[in-house]
């Protein structure tokens, strides 16, 4: 009976499912679709979808996200830094660049750029070797709006993009509480 209710607490049934997916039609990118899927599929480059599952699963947004060492300022160190970041976790680490930059954001539903950020942050957050998350977003005012309004601050301006950047650290309390939730789940499952 403990065990049951435990499990309820800790265990609840998520609204939101962030799922990686490998084909995707690109062109439905509104910020880069000349970016093909070997682009965003390779080299430590990942594309993440959520679905709703209060709506039969339906997707409700996309997110792309490249795994680097150090901040882009446009597509092309992007690429460079992700390539590079791909390869040093080949030769000495299985962790793929500790920062994670999201390049594209679009949503298929209203109010699905929110919450595949929202996902995609808690994600980040729980994985301890992302150290940030960091934006590779166009010079807009749509863009600036969007991600201040999430919470993001405004990291630098280059010359063709914006980084914006969401405070994924985890604090003292979340971190033991992590620990103490996983200890106890443990526990009762193998009870």
């Amino acid at each position: 009976m403990l065990k049951q209710k435990l499990n309820q607490i800790f265990k609840k049934n998520p609204v939101f499912d962030l799922k990686e997916f490998t084909v995707i039609d690109v062109t439905e990118d509104p910020i880069r679709p000349e970016l093909d899927l070997e682009f965003r599929t390779s080299y430590g480059r990942k594309i993440y979808g959520l679905l709703d599952n209060t709506r039969k699963d339906s997707l409700m947004a996309f997110i792309c996200v490249a795994f680097v060492n150090d901040i882009p300022k446009n597509v092309e160190d992007l690429d460079l830094m992700s390539r590079d970041a791909h390869l040093q976790s080949i030769l000495r680490t299985p962790d793929i660049g500790k920062i994670a930059v999201a390049y594209t954001v679009w949503a298929k539903q209203k109010g699905g750029g929110k919450h595949i950020l929202n996902e995609i942050y808690k994600k980040f957050k729980r994985e301890h070797h992302i150290d940030r998350l960091i934006t590779l977003s166009p010079l807009t005012i749509m863009a600036e709006k969007f991600h201040i309004g999430n919470g993001a601050t405004c990291l630098q301006q280059n010359a063709t993009t914006v980084n914006y950047e969401y405070d994924i650290t985890l604090e003292q309390w979340q971190d033991k509480f992590i620990k103490v939730k996983d200890k106890v789940l443990t526990v009762f499952q193998e009870a």
